[in-house]
Order: C-alpha cells, then structure tokens, then sequence
C-alpha cells in the first residue's frame, strides 16, 4: 500500500483538552495536504473545521458522548444535532459501556438509535472501548450497533485502558461482514500498524500520528 492510498483511510485525530486553536488549524491544514479522510475533533471545534473545509474532500468527524460514553442518551443525540449543524459529517459515539455489562441491551441499542436519529444521513461511527469487554461482550455490542442502525463499530476511544488490536479488529469485522465499517483507533502510530490494521479488516483509522505514518516514521502519541 502507497502512503498516499493509506491516507484516504485515516481520520486525522486531535482530542487532547489542551487542542488550541492554532493546532486545530494546523490539523485542517495537514488533512487537506495529504487527503485525509476526515478530521476528528471535539464538538467546540466543529465549526471552525468545517469553515477550513468546506468545499474539500476532507470531512468533518466529531466525537460525542466522549470519552466515557455515561451520560444520557438525549444529551448525546443533541450533540451529535448540534455538531451536524455545525458541519459535522460523521458522528463518532461512545457507547453505555456500563449499561452493556449490566446485560441491559435495550438500553444501549436505544442509546445508538437516538444518535442515529439525530445523525439522519451522516455517518454513526459507535466506539465500544474494546479493552473493557470480553470478546463475548464485543461481539454483542457488535450486534446491537448493527440492529440500531450505525455505520460502522469502531474500536476504542484511545483514552481507557487499552487501544486497537488486530485481534478485536478481526472479531469486528467477523461479526459485521460487510454490513459496516470498521474503525481501529487507539495505538496506531507506525505505517506498518495501520497496513496490520488494514489487513485484519479495518475501513478506517483513527489516529493522531496520521503524517508520521504515511511518512513511515513511529510516533509516540498517545492516540
């Protein structure tokens, strides 16, 4: 794979709490040099990428419920309302990781419906925060993103304990087939890594060492 061709799969990630505005400019101004898919950033920046954007190939990703995914499933669809005002063309939501554990599948599937409301047409990127769960667990958090109605299941938030594996990207993509996408994010920092990930199954990366990878340089980010 060319790093050119790697590109198209990243989501360009900026979501440390001490983003400024000049570093958000920055992100834009590196996702439209290397044709990135997307940005990925939170909800006070949405806007501001979107004016940087507008009218480029590059899209706009905002997270929501993020990182822990507990709070209430209005307050989430609202966020994800909000940013789609914004200019946001791709939601990426955290899911109850709580409520899943508690066997409450309801509730979570209801959580992912009210976001997918909200989103209409634009994207539902549902992270599972895969290093929480047994592979049971992910396998039916998996299930329930697919009877809500998302787009693609997505690994982790980079913030827990743990990010992707090639193993949980496999598992994935196993139990989806070609009904969604996967996203592997969370300790993707080589070019090598994101070809593994790539391989195992994943349509999308999430990273924030999105130009050392295509440069085939590691880094040591922390998402």
């Amino acid at each position: 794979m060319k790093p050119e061709e790697l590109a198209l799969y990243i989501d360009h990630t900026l979501l440390a709490a001490n983003a400024s505005e000049s570093k958000i400019d920055q992100l834009c101004k590196e996702a439209y040099q290397y044709h990135f898919a997307s940005v990925c950033v939170n909800s006070c920046w949405t806007a501001r990428c979107y004016q940087h954007l507008k009218g480029s190939p590059v899209n706009v990703c905002t997270v929501v419920g993020f990182p822990l995914g507990a709070m209430k499933s209005e307050s989430k669809a609202f966020e994800a309302s909000q940013a789609i005002s914004d200019g946001a063309k791709e939601i990426d939501m955290v899911i109850n990781v709580g409520f899943l554990k508690d066997g409450n599948y309801d509730s979570v599937r209801k959580d992912i419906e009210m976001v997918k409301e909200a989103c209409g047409d634009r994207l539902l990127k549902v992270i599972i925060e895969t290093c929480l769960l047994s592979d049971e667990e992910k396998t039916i958090a998996c299930r329930l993103a697919m009877e809500a109605g998302s787009d693609y299941v997505k690994t982790s938030t980079g913030f827990s304990t743990g990010g992707a594996t090639e193993k949980d990207v496999a598992l994935m993509r196993s139990i989806v087939k070609d009904a969604l996408g996967v996203k592997a994010s969370g300790g993707v920092r080589s070019f090598e890594t994101a070809v593994a990930m790539i391989a195992a199954g994943a349509s999308r990366l999430g990273t924030s060492s999105s130009i050392a990878i295509i440069q085939g340089a590691e880094s040591n980010a922390s998402y």
